[in-house]
């Protein structure tokens, strides 16, 4: 009997550290973002794609030890109108204490949820990257104090390296047909209308007349008033901003009512390939900007093209979105790297490696700045980079940067 209690004894203890052992091989990674939502489904699947990728080639070293990806996703919900922020911060807090993530990747829509959201990843010490929302206040609150806000990354277009884009693109139109007659038109959502001032700023600063600057609530249908205005104040380029989908009728109206000015800006439902399908060629010679590439392959840039094609290859379709997906992917071999250069997992010295990170992503060059935001340029061996395409015949033509620049602009 005493024997076989010892036995017992033996057994348990063994079953006890083989359970931690392998508790230790895990490394859990959370996405708390909104799911429902293109970016973010996306992006969810850019992510699993990454962690299977690594999985597969036998996981993260750490020190020694090699630990493999395991992710926990949950529906915050906060880029559906209505949603408050408390309840997306609810979400990120329980994701930390239910599931014990160590990372967070993907994250907030919303620019005021990311900014709140920080302050829960300081207060458990969470590695976050993430790639979606767009507030330049981000990099500000990490330099407010570097300390506190160590554990907070982005890896994505900021607001304000959107509108170096989009001034790229009106650059090469004022290049190539002497432009300089601008109307400006966005949705009324803090990171359109931020986009939209920056550029009215810019246009007045060299030497182009805003003849007009008119948002619309998220969900309009008919934009033919501004279309109206754009041509009778003889508009050269209209410059639109929007991410709602009903946005893509502000294209067609475009179209119909034969509008002599070049449109050129962002609609995100004609960022991706199926846009030709669902709105044909209504759509043609309107000039839409990724706010990264890896959205689309750069066949001058050969990792986004690998990334483009992966995911299709796994998912069985192609990305579709503009903005925060090519950017998932990266974060996670960005994450890889740091804990493989630091040899733990202590999120300070973790933290401290990505600081330093020198990666060649499906985007671009990565690198970090001092507020903790990926750099952007205009060649992606230097720097990550954004992209400008012309639907010409059903196809997405990039036109900028030069580049990476696959053909010329074509006018009305």
């Amino acid at each position: 009997m005493v024997r076989i209690k010892i036995f017992i004894f033996f057994i348990s203890i063994f079953l006890m550290l083989t359970s931690y052992s392998y508790a230790q091989k895990e490394i859990k990674i959370g996405i708390p973002t909104s799911l429902k939502l293109i970016n973010g489904y996306e992006g969810e699947k850019a992510v699993r794609l990454a962690a299977e990728e690594i999985n597969a080639k036998g996981g993260i070293n750490v020190g020694g030890e090699t630990m493999l990806i395991k992710i926990e996703s949950l529906d915050i919900r906060d880029g559906e109108p209505g949603v408050p922020v408390s309840e997306a911060l609810l979400g990120i807090e329980k994701l930390i204490l239910d599931k014990k993530i160590y990372a967070a990747v993907v994250g907030n829509f919303r620019s005021e949820a990311l900014l709140a959201a920080m302050d829960i990843y300081s207060k458990y010490k969470i590695i976050n990257i993430t790639s979606i929302a767009m507030t330049p206040k981000f990099q500000e609150k990490v330099l407010s104090d570097k300390e506190k806000y160590k554990y907070s990354f982005r890896h994505g277009m900021d607001s304000k390296y959107a509108a170096g884009c989009v001034q790229g693109m009106m650059k090469l139109i004022s290049k190539e047909f002497g432009y300089n007659k601008v109307f400006i038109t966005t949705q009324d959502v803090l990171w359109a209308t931020t986009t939209g001032s920056l550029m009215e700023k810019w246009f007045k600063e060299n030497g182009w007349t805003v003849l007009g600057f008119e948002k619309f609530p998220t969900g309009a249908t008919d934009f033919s008033s501004v279309l109206l205005k754009a041509k009778t104040t003889n508009a050269q380029v209209i410059m639109p901003i929007f991410d709602m989908p009903t946005a893509g009728i502000l294209v067609k109206q475009w179209k119909s009512m034969k509008i002599p000015a070049i449109m050129s800006g962002l609609v995100v439902p004609i960022a991706g390939t199926k846009a030709w399908k669902t709105f044909g060629p209504d759509i043609d010679g309107f000039l839409n900007t990724l706010w990264e590439i890896g959205h689309i392959p750069a066949k001058f840039y050969k990792p986004s093209v690998d990334f483009f094609e992966k995911y299709k290859k796994r998912w069985g379709e192609e990305v579709q979105s503009d903005h925060g997906v090519a950017p998932a992917y990266d974060t996670v071999y960005i994450l890889k790297a740091a804990i493989e250069r630091a040899g733990t997992l202590d999120p300070d010295k973790v933290a401290k490696a990505i600081e330093e990170t020198d990666f060649v992503g499906s985007v671009g060059r990565i690198k970090f700045d001092a507020g903790h935001q990926s750099i952007f340029g205009e060649d992606p061996k230097n720097a990550a980079s954004g992209a400008v395409f012309q639907w010409q015949k059903g196809k997405r033509v990039i036109v900028w940067p030069e580049s990476i620049a696959e053909g010329k602009i074509k006018g009305r």
